[in-house]
């Protein structure tokens, strides 16, 4: 015989505040067991195809690793130093952009940039801002990321976490199957498989499509020539998950940039922004229908205010589980909305047993 629906809830509301303490508490501790689990997760799809293709689940592991390591080594040896040093660079020349485009106003509509316009005053006081706190932001973020936990321990248990749980996922899954009560096991198992294919098309698909565009972006204005285009490009490709959001920053953004650098060289200028358009269509055509489908279930505004409600509460430990929180929330509001629309409350009386006023006929 099943719990009661009161006692019911009382179980999971207490695991549910367990979970929030957990993470209130020991934030910093388990950064790196999730940052593992993650990765473990997301690879989980290319252990099981290589285990098709014969290879033991070890061996896959190790595989996956391997080459895991290589293009993390290449990153960290080639990428990660040039997309600082632009990041830096592009903070330092920010008053420099901001003057050239106050100029150019000035030339092109007087009348708005007199000396006593508000717009003239924005936009000198905004170049001046950036230059005085854009490189202690930068110099802060990078100091406080250092600081979550220290790097050195975080390199090494991340991949070891990562490894091990890759390695034993199916069997860790199996494990938590055992341990479902049983009156519950079919609906629990629903319920997570809906989570499952959700997070799928969310973290493994649109992540695989941000990762494609962000680097196709950056290679192409890098390429075109523009000045800093692998920052912005992998930050048009990092807010790809918000529709239309990464395109329309990058875009702006490069275009802007590519006015200032490439002014009379139209055709350099055509060229940024038609990256952009081939990028769309690519998305929109290509990449998203294949690799995240019709139907994520996420909505975009929902996914912001969870990531800003969860890195309010928990630091950056809690962006990172905002996405799967987000994800199983809103697979369990469309279970209680279902079970809602079956239940009395919602039909009424459409839903008691029909009588009939006659009994003998």
């Amino acid at each position: 015989m099943a719990l009661p629906v009161r006692q019911q809830l009382t179980y999971w509301g207490i695991a549910s505040a367990a979970l929030i303490v957990v993470l209130w508490f020991l934030g910093q501790v388990i950064l790196p067991f999730i940052v593992g689990g993650a990765i473990a997760y997301f690879l989980d799809p290319v252990a099981d195809r290589l285990e098709k293709l014969g290879l033991s689940r070890i061996l896959s592991t190790v595989v996956i690793f391997v080459f895991g390591t290589l293009i993390v080594v290449l990153a960290g040896l080639v990428v990660v130093p040039l997309l600082i040093q632009q990041a830096t660079d592009l903070i330092g020349a920010a008053p420099t952009l901001f003057e050239q485009l106050r100029t150019w106003l000035t030339e092109r509509f007087p009348q708005v940039m007199d000396e006593t316009s508000p717009l003239r005053s924005s936009l000198a006081s905004i170049g001046q801002t950036i230059e005085a706190r854009g490189g202690e932001l930068l110099q802060r973020v990078l100091s406080s990321a250092a600081g979550v936990v220290n790097v050195l321990v975080f390199l090494v248990v991340v991949p070891v976490v990562a490894f091990y749980l890759l390695m034993d996922w199916d069997r860790m899954i199996a494990r938590i199957d055992e341990l479902l009560p049983r009156d519950h096991a079919p609906v629990v198992r629903r319920l997570a498989g809906e989570i499952d294919r959700t997070l799928a098309s969310f973290v493994r698909g649109q992540g695989t499509v941000c990762l494609i565009l962000g680097t196709f972006y950056a290679v192409a204005l890098m390429i075109v020539g523009l000045q800093f285009g692998l920052v912005v490009g992998l930050l048009a490709g990092l807010l790809t998950f918000i529709p239309y959001v990464g395109a329309l920053v990058g875009g702006l953004l490069s275009v802007g940039l590519a006015l200032f650098q490439f002014w009379g060289d139209w055709w350099l200028i055509v060229a940024v922004a038609a990256i952009f358009q081939v990028g769309q269509m690519v998305e929109g055509n290509i990449l998203t229908p294949k690799l995240v489908g019709s139907s994520v279930g996420l909505h975009p505004v929902w996914l912001i205010f969870a990531l800003s409600a969860f890195g309010t509460l928990f630091g950056f430990v809690g962006m990172l589980v905002a996405v799967p929180v987000a994800a199983a929330i809103g697979v369990l509001v469309r279970f209680a909305i279902e079970q809602y629309k079956e239940g009395r409350l919602y039909r009424g009386l459409e839903a008691a047993p029909h009588i009939d006023a006659d009994p003998d006929s």
